[in-house]
């Protein structure tokens, strides 16, 4: 009787340290379920955000903080479900890039109630007073870096010009466009190219500097919605109902390296298309080889590597304490969020391997003909 009672002591601590083991055992960094950064990505349906997903992974591990990465799949409830279970885990900084600017609002608002920072990451949260920082390329630039491609390859005059965008719903798409109208519509205005595809831009071919809502009615117009398929359906419809002199050689403007690769495939198929000279952005591995193939024409590269450090710097900084580095502002429709613009770079057949296989972006042996 009396080792029964001694025994019932030991069982009780062994009981306990078995508990503290396994509450151990699901702790990262000592602090049970909680995380420090919160990041939210628009899907792993396209490679740029999967790649993202590891940069960032890669980021911190350099730091003294926890993170945990959530994708929203092209959903603005799922999306918000993300962030929400994030709170839930006492994030002090969230990082997101919203699927669609305007939905993402909400949460971002229900971040600053918990009394957290929100950096916006590539794309920006608009009218919405709860973003606290914007991290971002030149979207402008890089509208401007496309279109000017395209001027610069431009064959004589009237040459037919066909015209996409990227999603309404994504305020990036807006800057794109204003970039690319920026410096398309003087050529236009000169007689350089012909709007072969949206009889809004026509309408609008000589007004140089657009309003929203002005953008807003081409861009509805010509969306890809940054959907590959979309874009291909829409580029069948424009070549069946082009008439005669919008095809033969002709510039278009893709609104990024997805959608480019799709309009490009459809426009190599018509037989009355001498020549194209199309663009992109993102320098999609995929993309890559289709310039060095001379299947596109460029990209703008957007050092993403880059970007991501930018976004944890960022996040760092909070975390430590300090104000975080910026280099301008972006208002959002509701206030000027404080940004840090990462600079861009055109990319085609001439100095494609220098830009991404001599700097380490990609390997050389990931391409042929290289």
């Amino acid at each position: 009787m009396k080792r029964s009672l001694k025994a019932i002591p030991l069982l009780l601590v062994v009981m306990m340290f078995a508990v503290l083991a396994s509450a151990c055992g699901n702790n990262s960094g000592g602090s049970g379920s909680k995380v420090d950064v919160g990041i939210v990505l628009p899907t792993k349906d396209e490679p740029r955000w999967v790649q993202d997903e590891q940069r960032f992974t890669d980021a911190l591990k350099d730091t003294k903080y926890s993170s945990e990465i959530l994708f929203s799949q092209g959903s603005s409830a799922k999306e918000k479900e993300n962030v929400e279970a994030l709170i839930a885990k006492d994030i002090k900084v969230l990082i997101i890039c919203p699927q669609d600017g305007d939905a993402a609002a909400a949460a971002a608002e229900a971040a600053k109630k918990a009394g957290i920072q929100v950096i916006s990451y590539d794309r920006l949260i608009t009218n919405t007073d709860a973003v606290n920082y914007y991290v971002s390329f030149d979207s402008i630039a890089v509208g401007k870096a496309q279109a000017q491609y395209l001027v610069d390859h431009a064959k004589g005059s009237g040459q037919p010009l066909y015209l996409y965008a990227g999603a309404a719903s994504d305020n990036n798409a807006f800057l794109f466009f204003q970039g690319a109208w920026s410096v398309l519509q003087p050529k236009i205005a000169d007689g350089t190219f012909t709007i072969a595809n949206s009889s809004e831009a026509v309408a609008l071919k000589d007004t140089a500097e657009l309003t929203r809502e002005q953008e807003s009615k081409i861009i509805s117009q010509v969306t890809t919605n940054w959907d590959p398929n979309e874009a291909k359906n829409k580029a069948q419809t424009h070549l069946t109902a082009a008439a005669a002199d919008q095809k033969g050689d002709v510039v278009i403007l893709a609104p990024n390296d997805g959608t480019a690769r799709s309009i490009a495939d459809v426009f190599a198929s018509d037989t009355a298309i001498t020549s194209f000279v199309v663009s992109g952005q993102d320098a999609e591995k995929a993309s890559v080889q289709y310039i060095i193939d001379g299947k596109q024409s460029m990209t703008v590269f957007k050092d993403v590597r880059n970007l991501v450090k930018d976004s944890i710097s960022m996040a760092v900084s909070i975390l430590d304490g300090k104000t975080p580095e910026t280099t301008g502002i972006n208002n959002n429709g509701k206030l000027d969020v404080p940004t840090k613009q990462t600079d861009v770079q055109v990319v085609d057949k001439d100095n494609v391997k220098a830009a991404l296989v001599d700097s380490g972006y990609y390997e050389a042996k990931e391409f042929t003909g290289l």
